[in-house]
């Protein structure tokens, strides 16, 4: 287990999910991950769930408010960065559009909500009293993220610009496979997937993995509790097994076990 006090600037920092059921997936997902559930009141009839594992943040839910109707359930993911509000003019430069302006999170940090030119959506926190996800390398923690898109190299360069990324080609297949991977620093972080196995007229999105011991059980575990599979478990030589997956209400995301041990 490794614990997170703060994040490098350009790293997947923050993860949360908006959905038509909150308190099903409360059950669903500390069902599947054991995570523990704590709620914070937004209001009147609003709350914010953190969810937690030994103690330290993880991820986060929140119910899809009514200027969201007509989106689906979805995660979303928050990348570290030094500041927002520059981080969102420097989206605009790189032709990324800001749908919403940086704001304060009351005391917690400062953020601001981007599309990438292609369309895939993220958010940038700058960290104040809240520094994000606090916890990885086991369970239930998020440890990757893949972005499809139907520009590949549109995608490539905003992201460059926008965060100083790395984006590599992987050589290691014969023939190549197309998927790229990204490096902010030292660390991998992420990857942008081939356009030959990208279903067509998929919109541009993001996709959080989250880890696995046992592929196997936990997808198992999973379909008991209401997901469906996109892609069932399969195993990437010398990488680790994974499995493409959607909650019962319908937000996607992925499971990783990996060949590492």
């Amino acid at each position: 287990m490794l614990t997170i006090d703060k994040h490098q600037p350009g790293s997947f920092c923050w993860i949360e999910l908006s959905t038509t059921d909150q308190p099903a997936a409360k059950k669903f997902y500390s069902g599947l991950f054991g995570w523990e559930v704590n709620d914070m009141p937004m209001g009147p009839t609003e709350v914010y769930t953190i969810f937690r594992l030994h103690g330290r943040d993880a991820a986060a839910g929140c119910t899809l408010r009514p200027e969201q109707k007509g989106f689906p359930p979805h995660w979303m993911l928050y990348i570290a960065v030094e500041n927002a509000d520059a981080a969102a003019a420097r989206a605009s430069k790189a032709g990324g559009k800001v749908y919403a302006p940086a704001f304060d999170v009351m005391d917690a940090g400062r953020m601001a909500v981007i599309s990438d030119p292609t369309g895939a959506t993220f958010c940038v926190w700058q960290a104040m009293r809240n520094t994000g996800i606090g916890i990885a390398g086991v369970d239930g923690t998020l440890c990757w993220s893949d972005l499809s898109t139907p520009d590949p190299d549109r995608a490539r360069k905003f992201y460059t610009d926008m965060f100083g990324w790395k984006l590599t080609d992987d050589t290691d297949d014969d023939p190549p496979s197309g998927y790229v991977h990204i490096q902010n620093g030292e660390e991998f972080i992420g990857g942008v997937q081939s356009l030959q196995h990208r279903q067509p007229g998929t919109p541009a999105h993001w996709l959080p993995y989250f880890l696995a011991s046992n592929c196997d059980a936990t997808a198992a575990k999973a379909k008991q509790l209401g997901a469906r599979f996109y892609a069932e478990p399969m195993t990437l030589e010398n990488v680790g097994r994974f499995g493409i997956l959607a909650d019962p209400q319908g937000a996607a995301f992925a499971i990783f076990q990996s060949a590492r041990k």
